[in-house]
């Protein structure tokens, strides 16, 4: 299972789920205290800013940061859940949430995916950077893209809303 949560929540799910790794999509000015019962090997930390595009002065998500993403996932034991977070929970994290599932269930449908989350959080707006850097990493030939085109952005909020992800 995949939980997706923002910062602030990031403690309480790590206790509530009991999950023994971690995904922190954040700027690299953000401090993030790791809770704990997560040792620091089993925390990926990815500095980034929630951008789309290349920006000066701005650390936009790159190829390095998806194919740092997709081998930690692939390592995570899957035994307890893992916590996917960004600062509101409502792009780097669901992107990377996505990701996570179709890395590590390559048969998976990716317009399910995609619609997966949707339904569980209406405020999902999945970075479409992460998403396109992922697609061509993962040899999805653009349906990954296409998937998270479909669902579009999800409601305006400060704040995501938390949910979870089956790999399946």
């Amino acid at each position: 299972m995949i939980y997706v949560c923002s910062l602030a929540r990031l403690s309480a799910t790590v206790a509530e789920t009991e999950a023994r790794h971690i995904v922190t999509l954040i700027n690299d000015e953000t401090r993030v205290p790791r809770p704990a019962s997560v040792r620091a090997e089993d925390h990926l930390f990815l500095g980034m800013h929630d951008i789309a595009a290349e920006l000066e002065g701005f650390n936009a998500p790159g190829e390095a940061h998806v194919r740092e993403l997709i081998t930690f996932v692939k390592r995570w034991p899957r035994e307890k859940p893992i916590v996917v977070h960004c600062w509101a929970g409502i792009s780097r994290s669901t992107a990377a949430a996505i990701i996570t599932a179709a890395a590590l269930n390559p048969d998976r449908d990716e317009r399910a995916i995609a619609q997966a989350v949707r339904d569980s959080s209406p405020t999902a707006s999945p970075n479409l950077r992460l998403i396109a850097l992922a697609d061509q990493q993962l040899g999805r030939k653009g349906r990954l893209i296409a998937a998270v085109d479909r669902i579009g952005r999800g409601v305006d909020a400060f704040e995501g809303v938390p949910f979870v992800l089956d790999l399946n």
